[in-house]
């Protein structure tokens, strides 16, 4: 197959966005691609998040497959890679991964992904690009939600007046630099307000923020209609972790229910096994699994101290 990797145009989005539903529908089984995701919008939104990342692979004009690279500081991650099914095997997917991972070369200290752990081309096609698959990935749901009262101790990037968000993307960076140096969710808190897709809450305590999560609300965001998915949350590494760590689930439950959400939706690796067990433990039920893959094989903070929140998807 003679294609072509070169930067996903704006134009082409919505393109992308099919294939990527009828080549996941179609390795899962579903007979509609529009039932994968749903009103979801996950190819869109990560396009506008960095469209630096976003590639696709061209057949002449016409685009086949896309991938995307997201940067969190020193960690980076491959995903979504989708291929046109009438494509597949015919090493479209290799050229975009190899296009990805040497857009993320030399500027994250590691890299990761999620994918299918029984399938073993999934797995083979990751490994010769030197990712090495690790513990499973629960994506997990909870529903139906508590409804909350006040959110004591909480507050909102959004609602942060301008001048006071410089100081709060330092605090999260220095509270998440402390799980894992260099490892910064900026993008990820500016990506969010900036498109209007959910909210970034933050938790406080005496000592100042203790932790905050990155959701994703309702249709058009990566969550879809009804539904809460926290991209990403963390709390300070600390002694009080798993303490922090069951505030910090109260508050993406409260936010949820606060935006009218039924179910909220959150991953953690199983390495972090605390974590997830807290996460069982309060009527988290999974729903999907993946597989961590890491490039070098070193856990980065998929590791039992880590009290983190997210899943690589």
């Amino acid at each position: 197959m003679n294609t072509v990797i070169r930067p996903l145009h704006a134009a082409d989005v919505p393109l992308a966005d099919r294939i990527f539903r009828q080549a996941f529908a179609q390795h899962l089984g579903l007979p509609d691609p529009q039932a994968f995701s749903g009103d979801a919008a996950v190819i869109a939104t990560r396009w506008r998040a960095d469209p630096d990342g976003a590639f696709g692979a061209y057949s002449g004009d016409t685009l086949v497959g896309s991938s995307f690279a997201t940067k969190r500081g020193s960690f980076g991650f491959v995903g979504p890679v989708s291929v046109h099914p009438d494509l597949w095997n015919q090493g479209v997917a290799n050229q975009l991964v190899e296009h990805t991972v040497a857009h993320l070369e030399g500027t994250v200290r590691q890299s990761g992904l999620f994918t299918f752990p029984n399938s073993a081309k999934h797995i083979a096609l990751y490994q010769k690009f030197g990712f090495w698959a690790q513990y499973l990935t629960p994506v997990m749901e909870k529903k139906p939600l508590h409804q909350a009262g006040a959110m004591d101790g909480w507050s909102r990037y959004s609602l942060l007046p301008p001048a006071e968000r410089a100081a709060c993307l330092a605090q999260c960076a220095e509270l998440t630099g402390g799980i894992y140096p260099g490892l910064n969710l900026r993008s990820e808190i500016q990506s969010i307000a900036d498109q209007g897709l959910g909210d970034t809450i933050l938790m406080h305590d005496a000592q100042g923020l203790a932790g905050f999560a990155c959701c994703h609300t309702g249709a058009g965001s990566e969550a879809g209609s009804g539904r809460t998915f926290v991209k990403f949350g963390a709390v300070r590494a600390d002694n009080n972790a798993p303490e922090l760590f069951d505030r910090l689930l109260d508050g993406c439950e409260a936010a949820a229910a606060a935006a009218g959400c039924d179910t909220i939706v959150a991953g953690v690796n199983t390495a972090r096994h605390q974590a997830y067990k807290q996460m069982i433990g309060r009527g988290f039920r999974t729903v999907q699994i993946g597989v961590a893959m890491l490039r070098p094989h070193q856990p980065a903070f998929n590791r039992p101290d880590c009290f983190v929140i997210d899943d690589l998807r």
